[in-house]
C-alpha cells in the first residue's frame, strides 16, 4: 500500500510500513533469507574474506548475529543499502556480484525477525542504521522510516537508542568495537559490518524456527518444524525418501552455497568446510550444452555420482556462482525406475533469470528447454557409465570423489589446492595451509591454482564405447576391443581421471602380441602345436605385465598415503625425543638398506638384460630351426619347434622365479626398517604400507635429514 502526495507538480512515492512484512514473504525458506545476507558480504563491493553467523542473547532477547570483515559502509552507502531497489554493484576483477534487485537485505532480514540493527565501519567513519517494524508501529509511522546515525554527522541517534536493544551511545560503540576485534591481528585498519536481528519469527505453533546446536556448532531447523513446513520451504516436486542435509542444516547449506567458494563462513565459532561441488563427485564427466536461443559459446555441465548419499541426486543449478536450485531431478530421474539414481549434474545458468528470492528461476520457455536438454544429457551419461562398468544395474554407491580439493586458510591466499589421491580430507588439520601440500610445486600461497586438472581426461565417445586416456590406464595392455557403436548414439564427454600422476619413471606401455615377436614370421611355422605353445607363452607374459601394472598402481596409492602421514608429522606441534643410540641405529640401517637396495637394483637390471638376451636368442633359434625344419620331414619340424618353445618357457619361468625371490628379500628388509621408523613416525601404519615400492626408503631418508640436517643425504 502506497500514499501518493502532490506538491507543486512533484510526486513522491511513499512506502507503507506493512510492506516490510509483505516483502519478506518472498522467502518461504529461512536459509534462503540468510543466504541474502551472505551474498551481500560476498559481493565485490564488500569482498569480505570471512563471514560469521552466530546466536546470542541481548537483554533476554534471542538474536541472530551476522558479521563480516569486508569494506564496510559510510552513511551514504548504508542509506542506499537500506533503501529499496537501489543496486549499483559491478563486476570487479572477474568477481561477478550476486545481487541484482537491491532488495535482498530488506527481504532477508525481515524474514528472519521483525527488527534489525546494522553497525558498519569503513575506516573513515562508523555508522548505525535501524530497520525495525516494532519502531514503526510504536511511532505510528505512515511511511517506512530508517534511522541512521554516523559518528561524523548528525543523525537519528535518539530514535535508535529508544527503540533498539541498545539504550546508550556506549553500548553502540561496544558493538562497533566488535568489528575491530575480528581484525585484531591484521596490520590494516579494521573494517566490516555487524548485523543483529531480534524478535525472531516463530511458526504458527509459536515455536522457534531454529534450534542452535552447541555440540555440532550449527543452526538447524527442528525436525518437527521442518516436517510441518516442508511444503512451504521447497517445491512440492521435491519428494525425497530423506531430505538432503542442506534443507535443514545451515552448515550443510553454506558448504554448497557457492560453486567456487571465495569467502570463509564461520557458524557458531566453527568454520564451514566449503566444497567444490563439481570436484566432489565420482566418475566425473564433463559435457557441454549450447542453447539454441543464445548466440554464445557452450555452457559446461559436470556429471558425476554423489559420494555421500544415493538418495540425493539431481541438478545443482547455480547463477553467477550462487546456488539457486539444489537436487532438481530431470528426465529419467523423475520416472519410477533406477535410471539416473545417484547422478548429480552441476551447471552455472547465467543465461537464465532467477526469481527475487534466488531460490528458483523464472518459468520461461528458455528454462523449460534447458531442463529438457539436461534430462537428455543426464540419461546419456547414465547409459555411458553403465556400459563402461559392464553392468546393466545401478552402480554401487561411490565411496570417495575422483579428486580431493582443500582451501588454504591463509587470509591473503584462500586458494583451492588439489591433493594427491588417497588423502582423506576429513583427517586434515582444522586449519590447512598451502605449505602443508604434499606437492612441492604448490606449497606457497604465491603459486597459481593448479591447471593440470584439465589435462588428464577420459573421453567417452558414445554410450557404447569408452576410450581411456588417464595416465594409469595407458600402461595396461589392450586385450579387448569394444563393439561398434551406432552413429546416432554417439555423444562426447571429457572425464577427469582419478589419478593425477603422469608418466612416472619406469612405467612403459606393455608390449602387445604383434610387437613382442615382430621379427618372427608366424606363417613359416609348420606346426599348429608350436603356434599354440607360443601363444600360451605370450599370454603368460601379458598376464605378468598386467599384474605388474596393477601393483604399481597400488604402490602409487600407498606412497601418497605415506606422504600424507609425513605431512601430518610436520604439522603437529609435538616434539618426539629420540635416543642418540637409536639415531645412530637409524643411520646404520639406512646405509645398509641403501646399499642392499642398490645391489638388488643392479641384479634386477641384470636379470632384465638376460631376459632380453634370452628372448632375442629364442627368436633367432626359432627362425633357424624353422629354416632347417623346412628341409626335413614335417614330423621332424613339429618336434624341434615344440622343443624350442618349451625351452623358452622354462627359461622365462626360471628368471621370473629368481626375480620374485630377490624382491622378497628387499620387502623383508623394508619391513624391518619400517618397524624401527614407527617410533619416530607414529602415524605410520605397518599394515597399510606397500613394501614393494620405495616409500620406506624416502621416509628413512627424510628421518636422517631431520637428525643430521647439515649432512649430505645418501641416495
Amino acid at each position: 500500500h502506497s500514499n501518493l502526495q502532490t506538491d507543486n507538480m512533484k510526486k513522491k512515492l511513499y512506502l507503507n510500513p506493512k510492506f516490510l512484512h509483505t516483502n519478506s514473504t518472498s522467502h518461504t525458506w529461512p536459509f534462503g533469507a540468510i543466504a541474502e545476507l551472505i551474498d551481500n558480504a560476498y559481493d565485490p563491493d564488500v569482498s569480505a574474506k570471512q563471514f560469521w553467523i552466530d546466536k546470542t542473547t541481548i537483554k533476554s532477547q534471542d538474536c541472530l548475529t551476522f558479521m563480516d570483515n569486508g569494506a564496510g559502509m559510510d552513511y551514504d552507502k548504508m542509506y542506499k543499502m537500506l533503501s529499496f531497489g537501489f543496486s549499483d554493484k559491478k563486476t570487479i576483477k572477474g568477481h561477478v556480484p550476486v545481487g541484482l534487485y537491491g532488495n535482498g537485505f530488506k527481504s532477508g532480514s525481515m524474514r528472519l525477525g521483525k527488527d534489525t540493527i546494522v553497525f558498519s565501519k569503513n575506516g573513515e567513519s562508523m555508522c548505525v542504521g535501524l530497520l525495525s517494524q516494532t519502531y514503526l508501529q510504536e511511532i505510528h509511522a505512515e511511511n517506512v522510516i530508517v534511522p541512521i546515525v554516523s559518528f561524523k554527522r548528525v543523525g537519528h541517534l535518539q530514535d535508535i537508542l529508544q527503540y533498539s536493544l541498545f539504550q546508550t551511545e556506549e553500548e553502540l560503540l561496544c558493538e562497533l568495537n566488535a568489528i575491530n576485534a575480528i581484525n585484531a591481528y591484521s596490520d590494516t585498519e579494521s573494517t566490516g559490518t555487524r548485523i543483529i536481528i531480534w524478535n525472531l519469527r516463530k511458526t504458527s505453533t509459536d515455536k522457534s524456527e531454529f534450534v542452535f546446536e552447541t555440540g555440532c556448532n550449527d543452526i538447524q531447523i527442528p525436525s518437527e518444524v521442518y516436517e510441518s513446513e516442508k511444503k512451504k520451504y521447497k517445491q512440492p516436486s521435491h519428494v525425497f525418501l530423506s531430505s538432503p542435509e542442506s534443507d535443514f542444516s545451515l552448515r550443510a547449506y553454506c558448504s554448497i552455497l557457492y560453486l567456487k567458494p571465495r569467502m570463509q563462513i564461520i557458524i557458531c565459532g566453527q568454520k564451514v568446510k566449503t566444497q567444490l561441488i563439481s570436484k566432489s563427485l565420482e566418475h566425473i564427466v564433463k559435457n557441454k550444452y549450447k542453447p539454441t536461443f543464445l548466440n554464445r559459446k557452450s555452457i559446461p555441465i559436470t556429471f558425476g555420482y554423489n559420494t555421500k548419499s544415493k538418495e540425493h541426486y539431481g541438478v545443482m543449478m547455480y547463477h553467477k556462482n550462487r546456488l539457486i536450485k539444489a537436487y532438481e531431478r530431470v528426465g529419467c530421474q523423475n520416472k519410477g525406475n533406477e535410471k539416473g539414481v545417484g547422478v548429480i549434474a552441476v551447471i552455472e545458468c547465467n543465461f537464465l533469470k532467477p526469481t527475487h528470492n534466488k531460490q528458483d528461476f523464472d518459468y520461461t520457455e528458455d528454462y523449460r528447454r534447458t531442463m529438457n536438454a539436461l534430462g537428455e544429457k543426464l540419461e546419456e551419461y547414465w547409459n555411458a557409465i553403465r556400459l563402461k562398468k559392464g553392468s546393466n544395474t545401478t552402480l554401487p554407491i561411490p565411496k570417495c570423489p575422483d579428486q580431493n580439493w582443500v582451501q588454504c586458510d591463509e587470509m591473503k591466499c584462500q586458494k583451492w589446492r588439489k591433493l594427491p589421491d588417497g588423502i582423506d580430507v576429513n583427517k586434515l588439520p582444522e586449519k590447512w595451509f598451502c605449505r602443508y601440500n604434499p606437492d612441492p610445486m604448490f606449497r606457497f600461497s604465491t603459486n597459481e591454482v593448479e591447471s593440470r586438472i584439465s589435462n588428464n581426461t577420459e573421453i567417452i565417445k558414445g554410450p557404447m564405447e569408452v576410450e581411456k586416456c588417464s595416465s594409469v590406464e595407458a600402461f595396461r595392455p589392450n586385450l579387448m576391443k569394444l563393439e561398434e557403436i551406432p552413429k546416432e548414439n554417439k555423444i562426447s564427454f571429457e572425464q577427469h581421471a582419478k589419478s593425477d600422476v603422469e608418466h612416472q619413471e619406469g612405467m612403459t606401455p606393455t608390449t602387445s602380441k604383434t610387437s613382442l615377436f615382430s621379427n618372427i614370421d608366424i606363417d613359416l611355422m609348420p606346426s599348429h602345436e608350436a603356434q599354440k605353445q607360443q601363444d600360451n607363452l605370450l599370454d603368460l607374459l601379458e598376464a605378468t605385465a598386467r599384474e605388474r601394472d596393477e601393483l604399481r598402481e597400488l604402490v602409487q596409492e600407498k606412497e601418497i598415503k605415506l606422504l600424507k602421514l609425513t605431512m601430518e608429522k610436520h604439522c603437529s606441534h609435538q616434539s618426539i625425543q629420540t635416543d642418540p643410540s637409536e639415531e645412530q641405529n637409524y643411520k646404520t640401517l639406512y646405509l645398509q638398506a641403501t646399499q642392499c637396495i642398490e645391489e638388488l637394483r643392479q641384479e634386477r637390471d641384470e636379470l632384465k638384460r638376460k631376459q632380453e638376451v634370452l628372448q632375442i636368442k629364442a627368436e633367432k633359434e626359432a627362425q633357424d630351426e624353422v629354416c632347417r625344419d623346412r628341409l626335413k620331414a614335417k614330423d621332424g619340424e613339429h618336434s624341434s619347434t615344440t622343443s624350442i618353445c618349451e625351452n623358452i618357457e622354462d627359461e622365462m619361468a626360471l628368471q621370473v622365479d629368481l626375480l620374485l625371490r630377490e624382491m622378497d628379500k628387499l620387502r623383508g628388509l623394508r619391513y624391518n626398517i619400517a618397524r624401527l621408523l614407527v617410533t619416530y613416525v607414529p602415524a605410520l601404519d605397518l599394515d597399510q604400507v606397500n613394501y614393494d615400492c620405495e616409500v620406506i626408503d624416502e621416509i628413512l631418508n627424510q628421518v636422517i635429514q631431520d637428525m643430521y640436517p647439515t649432512e649430505t643425504t645418501i641416495t
